[in-house]
């Protein structure tokens, strides 16, 4: 089968401002894939334009929460007005929050979820009809190596990119025989700036917060433009799940083979002077 040719197609990137979604945005240009530019942050938005301009694609800038129901109800048509149509929508917005159950407040859990859950979803629902009148789409979800196995202190992060990864796993038995296809992404340690704007439990006091957050930062090695490579190297090959790093595919042979016992194994990996996450 030959692969997915993004020339001249038209992708959609939520969380373009910074870390792997301006490295795909980058990526995507760099392949002739025109684009629409979504974020939060707009001034974070707008170097990633300066970035990608000198492809020669055309692009369009959306500041966008993807938290906001309404805003995301009137972005199709925005793209349709700029782009005339979809190919590729990448949902790779996130937030962390990091701390035990206990320590994390109700509020903390669902502001994670309406992020990295719940804008995946309306995402996906809001752009499905544009998606289907092209003749291929793919809608690309970035659940986590925390969507594999679930560490200790991560209850809310895991459980957003556990669900992420099971919604993307049933949608694309939905759409099996359809122009859409789904690829769910699992990135390992990327180093971005989710540890560093990451929520963390009140009652922390900022020496501890900043300690939890730069052991975090030690497991973020793998430069977000290798990881788009390689993201987009599985999304040309129209792959159903693609693994990025080598710390992403250790853990899911282990996870694979101690379904139940894992973080038993995966604690022995980690070097006794780096925090477990």
């Amino acid at each position: 089968m030959t692969h997915l040719r993004l020339e001249n197609r038209t992708a959609l990137v939520t969380g373009a401002a910074s870390g792997i979604g301006r490295a795909l945005s980058v990526a995507l240009a760099q392949r002739g894939c025109h684009l629409a530019l979504a974020d939060r942050d707009a001034e974070g938005l707008a170097e990633t334009e300066r970035l990608v301009a000198t492809n020669r694609v055309r692009i369009s800038r959306h500041t966008l929460d993807v938290a906001d129901r309404g805003a995301v109800a009137g972005l199709p048509e925005q793209v349709r007005a700029a782009h005339g149509g979809l190919d590729l929508l990448v949902n790779n917005a996130g937030v962390a929050v990091g701390g035990s159950f206990a320590d994390v407040s109700e509020a903390d859990f669902a502001w994670l979820f309406e992020i990295n859950f719940w804008g995946v979803v309306r995402m996906t629902r809001a752009f499905l009809p544009l998606l289907r009148e092209s003749a291929e789409a793919r809608i690309v979800n970035l659940s986590s190596l925390y969507g594999l196995i679930a560490p200790p202190g991560q209850t809310a992060y895991a459980a957003s990119k556990f669900a992420v990864r099971g919604f993307s796993q049933a949608l694309r038995h939905e759409l099996a025989g359809t122009s859409v296809g789904v690829t769910v992404v699992h990135p390992g340690g990327v180093a971005t700036s989710i540890a560093d704007s990451a929520r963390v439990p009140a009652h922390l006091g900022p020496e501890e917060a900043a300690r939890g957050r730069a052991a975090a930062n030690r497991l973020l090695k793998l430069p977000p433009e290798r990881a788009a490579a390689i993201i987009l190297a599985g999304v040309e090959r129209r792959r159903g799940r693609v693994l990025v790093g080598s710390d992403a595919r250790l853990i899911a042979l282990i996870e694979r083979l101690a379904p139940v016992s894992y973080w038993a194994v995966i604690r022995r990996l980690i070097p006794r002077d780096r925090p477990t996450p």
